[in-house]
């Protein structure tokens, strides 16, 4: 089987981080590792409310999805990662907002994120043929 290797568009080749890679390609399919609030350019965390979190996380995710030829709208399953709980509410009035159509499978979880980030998230991607 082969992989491709997909990085955001906007990561700076100098801040490259070790032991993973943004995205995979196989089989039909984009694996993005946990992405967070975070500018690609400086590959600083950018921290504030969930809201403003949520909605930088899935902007990362929807560049590293449009940079293998796909949209959010392909995305079958995500991982969610909060780090408090009781922000779901907040949360889950941004991630709606991105899946207007059929939302993906989703499981979320509340975990001790890195660095003060309020929320993490993984997806799986069905690449259109």
């Amino acid at each position: 089987m082969s992989k491709t290797k997909v990085i955001h568009p906007d990561r700076d080749p100098a801040f490259a981080t070790g032991a993973y890679s943004d995205g995979v390609v196989a089989g039909g399919f984009l694996f993005i590792s946990g992405q967070a609030s975070v500018d690609f350019k400086t590959s600083q965390f950018v921290l504030g409310t969930i809201e403003d979190e949520t909605h930088r996380t899935l902007q990362n995710l929807k560049a590293i999805i449009e940079s293998a030829g796909a949209t959010m709208d392909d995305i079958v399953k995500c991982t969610v990662h909060l780090a408090d709980i009781a922000e779901f509410d907040r949360y889950n009035v941004v991630y709606a907002s991105y899946f207007p159509g059929i939302k993906p499978a989703r499981t979320t979880v509340q975990s001790v994120l890195a660095e003060g980030l309020k929320v993490e998230i993984d997806c799986i991607v069905k690449l259109p043929a």
